[in-house]
């Protein structure tokens, strides 16, 4: 397994190419990602978002096309892919798989799971594959997704926090901004941030 990484546009949001037995998933394509994108994929399985804000769907659509490939999308957030509700100015097409909470796919032997976890956006989730977590805007490295913008949920966010807390196996974290880290090292943080929810 082999996982590339790199920020992309103003906001600085990683965008994450995982290459695991020739296959290629594509997690996060945002702004001024598309030509890195096309030229590190070799057969791209899908395009997976974490959720629904501009920074991180910016390029899916073309990418889509560009690649003939599907995107994926938890179903709370398609209207953010279809429809550009903060007139940014990005592409926006229908996603084509509109994925249920907590859904797992499978992938001639390997497993993507998306684990829903909403209060950033109403269909906010992380991706798990093996032992990574790709957890985009709902856990970052010190901090958590922020619950003050349009179809935020302070209330969604703590269950959310309750819900990953759980947890009892150890998995590596890749967020949407920001370095890695691990649950186990957030465990303090999210405590606290749950508190204050």
């Amino acid at each position: 397994m082999k996982l590339k990484f790199k920020e992309m546009g103003d906001y600085k949001t990683n965008c994450y190419i995982l290459s695991a037995d020739s296959k290629d998933f594509i997690i996060d394509p945002g702004a001024e990602s598309a030509s890195w994108v096309k030229e590190n994929v070799k057969n791209p399985i899908g395009i997976f978002l974490t959720h629904g804000h501009y920074d991180h769907i910016w390029c899916a659509c073309e990418l889509k096309k560009a690649l003939n490939t599907k995107i994926y999308i938890p179903k709370d957030d398609a209207f953010m892919l279809s429809y550009d509700s903060f007139n940014m100015g990005f592409k926006t097409c229908e996603a084509d798989v509109l994925v249920e909470h907590d859904e797992e796919f499978d992938f001639s032997g390997i497993k993507l799971k998306f684990h829903f976890f909403p209060g950033h956006t109403p269909g906010c989730s992380a991706i798990e594959l093996e032992d990574l977590l790709f957890s985009g805007d709902f856990v970052f490295n010190g901090a958590i997704g922020r619950t003050d913008f349009p179809y935020s949920s302070p209330k969604d966010m703590k269950k959310s926090i309750e819900k990953i807390l759980k947890w009892d196996k150890e998995i590596h974290i890749y967020p949407g901004h920001g370095s890695a880290t691990s649950l186990e090292a957030q465990r303090e943080n999210l405590e606290f941030f749950h508190s204050g929810l």
